[in-house]
């Protein structure tokens, strides 16, 4: 062994010695390193945060009394898609100058990223052995660079936002009194969030029948009058959706009220125009309509999106659903599948899913690596790294794309399977899912044994709700 060798492998053991003594602090220096080369990385390519600037004229065009969805801004005549709520918040933003709101912009996005990495780790849980602290900033300075994180940032998007409401919510103890609010304000800046609400109405729905029917099959068995008394039809899950429900609601009336005759359009006109955010087949278009626009060149695939939208969103709600009733005993991270399975389905179906709406790539891939390590097979580590690769691999950026050429309209087949990479993703993501769901609810229950999976150290598993409506301490 040569010296030089010999000091580099004392140096790695030195490096080793001091994250196992420090954790919290060498992830606290890489995730400041981390988002210190990516601020200089996005100022040096010059980012335009065009979609924050749009943001604050649509705040402009509420303090000024104009017409929301009749305005136009930026050099690129950028239009208004979100519904009046989101303009609403958006008039804090008309308080600062441009460089002051991009530097605000870049700041507060990355508070969020390491909200929603810690919010991922709640929803799915951490390896006992790593401090949450540590787990949080790793996760936050890896999942800083993947693309969809990335182009949020680049267009000063509210994505990381409207994802870290929905997952506050998911991951709120079971009877919490404000569990649903989040999803229903998220639901009322951006609409497709509403998916959740539809999918914990559905599984409330199930879970009370469910009751309902063992409740009748106990009385035949022990006779009226006899045994416990039957479980109630309202539950968690039930209180969660009306929750959000009611929420989402408030910040409609509340348009309604402040902007009378902006939400009276949107809702009659500008929610059904679903080509008004830009063209269905741009490669950023990472959804079924989008693929499939590009693969038969045409901007309207016409029922040929609707019945594969049909079929996705069935089998991913009725997945995610099956999840959320089935325990950790039979579907290991039950919630956590759920949950992304719910998501996954929301950014397949909808009409316009830009490649930032993917943020939900982080906890993904989150969930991916932790079953990669469960499980300890070849399969499932390639296809968690894969994954993670694509995610920051900006593919879909390869292929020829320009909006006035409308060129996506003419891609060879290589080209349409670049631009295709997040709905591929989607529709494997999918079908495993339903796949380990349906084996699981064939499955005997048995009682949850903590060395088959990585939980949480020292904590209870609250999370949405549980199946069985139990919590677990586990190791």
């Amino acid at each position: 062994m040569t010296a030089t060798q010999t000091i580099t492998d004392s140096r790695i053991h030195r490096a080793r010695a001091l994250v196992l003594r420090r954790p919290v602090l060498c992830a606290a220096v890489f995730c400041l390193l981390s988002f210190t080369g990516f601020w200089i990385a996005q100022r040096a390519a010059q980012v335009s945060m065009v979609d924050l600037l749009v943001y604050r004229a649509e705040g402009w065009t509420v303090r000024d009394a104009m017409d929301l969805y009749d305005m136009r801004a930026t050099e690129h005549n950028l239009p208004n898609t979100y519904p009046p709520f989101a303009a609403l918040l958006f008039t804090s933003l008309t308080v600062m100058s441009t460089g002051v709101l991009r530097t605000f912009g870049t700041a507060v996005n990355l508070v969020l990223m390491v909200a929603v990495a810690h919010l991922s780790l709640r929803l799915i849980g951490l390896p006992a052995r790593v401090p949450r602290p540590a787990a949080v900033l790793a996760l936050a300075a890896v999942g800083v660079w993947c693309e969809p994180v990335w182009t949020t940032l680049r267009y000063g998007q509210i994505n990381l936002l409207v994802t870290a409401l929905v997952l506050w919510d998911l991951t709120r103890r079971s009877g919490h009194r404000w569990a649903g609010v989040g999803t229903g304000i998220a639901t009322g800046i951006k609409l497709t969030p509403g998916l959740f609400v539809v999918f914990l109405g559905l599984a409330g729905l199930f879970l009370g029948l469910r009751r309902l029917r063992a409740a009748t099959a106990a009385r035949r068995r022990t006779g009226p009058g006899s045994g416990p008394p039957p479980r109630r039809f309202l539950n968690d899950h039930l209180r969660r959706a009306a929750v959000a429900t009611a929420a989402f609601v408030l910040t409609v009336a509340l348009s309604a009220l402040a902007l009378p005759h902006d939400s009276r359009r949107f809702w009659t006109e500008v929610v059904f125009a679903t080509d008004r955010p830009g063209d269905v087949e741009g490669a950023g278009n990472q959804n079924l309509k989008g693929a499939l626009a590009r693969v038969l060149h045409t901007p309207d695939p016409g029922m040929w999106w609707l019945a594969a939208a049909a079929v996705v969103g069935c089998v991913g709600l009725a997945t995610a659903v099956a999840a959320q009733l089935t325990d950790d005993s039979r579907l290991p991270n039950a919630r956590a599948w759920a949950a992304l399975t719910c998501a996954v389905t929301a950014l397949m179906v909808s009409p316009v899913s830009w490649s930032h709406h993917w943020v939900w790539a982080v906890p993904m891939v989150l969930l991916l690596a932790v079953e990669a390590v469960r499980r300890r097979t070849a399969g499932w580590t390639a296809w968690t790294a894969v994954t993670g690769l694509l995610f920051c691999s900006f593919m879909v950026w390869y292929a020829p794309h320009s909006r006035p050429a409308r060129v996506e309209l003419h891609q060879n087949p290589a080209q349409m399977l670049l631009t295709a990479v997040y709905p591929l993703i989607g529709v494997a993501f999918l079908g495993v899912a339903a796949y380990l769901t349906v084996r699981a609810v064939k499955r005997p229950w048995r009682p949850w044994r903590p060395w088959e999976g990585i939980g949480t150290l020292g904590r209870q598993r609250t999370t949405a709700g549980a199946g069985a409506e139990r919590t677990y301490a586990r190791g």
